[in-house]
């Protein structure tokens, strides 16, 4: 993983820097695996993250916004019981370990002064946070309990004494020597490995930039660590490295990854960018599970169903037929008798011989009514399949709209959802849950204009059909399911036509493309489609633009 031991190490000295002997005002929970602590410190206030996700594990300062539950769990209620408007008089590291000690001074209830040290450590999906009392080194309570079961090497329970991880007595990566690289085996088939299992806070991206280029001896890897460490002290860039297939980040542009580079001012800034929307659908996802998978269901079962559909209609048209071998039966009904179980004739349409199958034990007259029967049938199958095969075309398009739709919704843009569905009948409607008055559309500002972007049909909707006026501008992606965006300006610039034309093409099906086409017209020219669901229209006199969705730039209005 990108943050390891070293990287810990910086990101311990920018929280040094910002939030060293400031006051913690507020805790909150925003998940099972995410805390927020809002923190007074240097004049003014700051956001520290804690999230100890398998994936996602981190530590940082953000200027994101995220949602926090009405309801707090019990490590965030007994956390604000220790900690909450206590002073972190330090923070410390696990020598070059993934494990950062917030040290907080604070008054107990009886009004003397503790000491609680906040342990959070960074090891992927074995990630924790653990209050201790440093006095007394037990253990308060924990996010994620492990009992003496689970492991032999140490407990991490209420009253259990606090242990580190054991470190397999690697060496600090800060305090190498050259004749510790004089123990590494350079004839090994992965040198790489070796390092990682060598050296302690070392990941095994890092191990490949010390490679890189290197001369595999000794001395070349010593003059490369040397190297490596100048530029941790003394050039550090952090930055976003794009690959065609993953993007990294690190301190610095790591050399040996061939990709675009974005550089930032902090480390919590390029975070804050790495995962944006990562973690946060993440999030969402784990609240909105049944939602997520009760749309891929209905559309799963959608388009079965209109395979199904066509295969009968391809059946009912070969049954159209049999109006045929009726008027066949009747012209050649002289030469039948009962008891005769084909009949072989020309048929006049193909000019070809036909047997036709016959009852034996009916008249040829009611062998050919028979055949009638079964057109009429027919006849009146191809009207209904055609009638649900457009029913179920509708319903996967409205269907593939959602799954579009909940990739990027908010939390209130999935309840906007779930109550949408309910109103159509597809899922139960909650009675303890209101809908709210007015959708919770996204709104940005930009060169004086005010742009509105519907993430949900509901939004869409309301954007359109409501708030919007008839001179007002319309943008969607050109024939895929994607937002609505709605621009209010006196004049459509080309800055504030491409700003909206982004949010169009971020907020669809094709977000991950490139050159998406996005239509924009007046409002006055968009029209409602006629029995169909909610933010389904048509527009014309439109123009289009193309445009490469830019993550960074939505980053940028999200952060306005």
């Amino acid at each position: 993983m990108a943050f390891d031991g070293i990287f810990t190490r910086y990101m311990r000295k920018e929280l040094i820097r910002n939030l060293e002997n400031g006051r913690i005002n507020k805790i909150y929970q925003i998940s099972n695996y995410e805390l927020i602590f809002v923190v007074r410190a240097k004049q003014k206030t700051q956001k520290l993250l804690i999230s100890i996700h398998p994936v996602y594990a981190r530590i940082q300062l953000t200027s994101e916004n995220y949602p926090t539950p009405k309801e707090p769990p019990m490590f965030c209620m007994l956390l604000r019981k220790h900690l909450e408007s206590g002073i972190i008089q330090s923070i410390e590291q696990k020598s070059c370990d993934r494990i950062l000690i917030f040290n907080i001074e604070h008054f107990n209830e009886i009004g003397d002064k503790e000491i609680k040290c906040l342990v959070i450590e960074i090891m992927g999906k074995h990630s924790n946070i653990i209050l201790v009392n440093q006095e007394t080194k037990k253990i308060i309570d924990a996010i994620k309990h492990i009992s003496p079961f689970l492991n032999s090497y140490r407990t991490l329970q209420p009253g259990a004494e606090y242990i580190y991880p054991p470190t397999n007595n690697k060496i600090n990566f800060f305090k190498a020597k050259k004749s510790d690289f004089e123990q590494l085996n350079y004839f090994s088939d992965n040198l790489n490995k070796t390092i990682v299992n060598y050296f302690e806070g070392v990941s095994p991206l890092i191990a490949k930039e010390l490679l890189h280029n290197t001369i595999l001896n000794p001395e070349g890897l010593y003059k490369s660590y040397i190297n490596m460490i100048n530029n941790f002290e003394n050039n550090l860039q952090p930055a976003i490295i794009t690959t065609p297939k993953k993007e990294y980040f690190y301190l610095y542009p790591l050399k040996h990854l061939d990709g675009q580079i974005k550089t930032y001012k902090s480390l919590s800034e390029m975070l804050d960018r790495y995962y944006f929307n990562k973690e946060t659908s993440e999030r969402i996802k784990q609240q909105t599970q049944d939602l997520e998978k009760f749309i891929k269901n209905e559309l799963h079962k959608n388009q079965n169903k209109l395979n199904n559909l066509k295969t009968d209609l391809l059946i009912a048209h070969e049954s159209l037929k049999f109006k045929v071998y009726g008027d066949l039966i009747i012209t050649n009904s002289y030469t039948l008798t009962k008891g005769k179980t084909s009949l072989t004739c020309i048929n006049y349409e193909t000019n070809e011989e036909e047997v036709i199958e016959l009852d034996p034990f009916l008249t040829p007259i009611e062998n050919a009514q028979k055949y009638y029967t079964k057109y009429q049938k027919a006849k009146s199958a191809i009207l209904h399949l055609e009638n649900q095969i457009i029913l179920t075309v509708n319903e996967i398009n409205y269907f593939e709209v959602l799954t579009e739709q909940i990739k990027t919704a908010s939390l209130t843009d999935a309840l906007e959802i779930r109550q949408e569905l309910a109103s159509f009948g597809y899922l139960k409607q909650n009675a303890k849950q209101k809908p709210a008055k007015k959708p919770q559309y996204e709104t940005y500002q930009i060169d004086g204009a005010e742009i509105f972007v519907g993430k949900n049909n509901v939004q869409n909707e309301y954007i359109t059909h409501k708030l919007a006026h008839k001179n007002d501008y319309f943008l969607h992606v050109k024939e895929i399911p994607g937002s609505h965006v709605i621009v209010r300006c006196e004049e459509l610039t080309e800055n504030i036509l491409r700003t909206a034309a982004n949010l169009a093409a971020y907020y669809s099906k094709g977000r991950l493309s490139s050159s998406v086409p996005v239509d924009y017209t007046l409002v006055k020219n968009v029209k409602k489609v006629p029995g169909a669901k909610l933010g389904f229209v048509t527009y014309d006199n439109q123009k289009t633009i193309y445009i490469d969705p830019d993550e960074d730039l939505i980053h940028a209005l999200a952060q306005k």
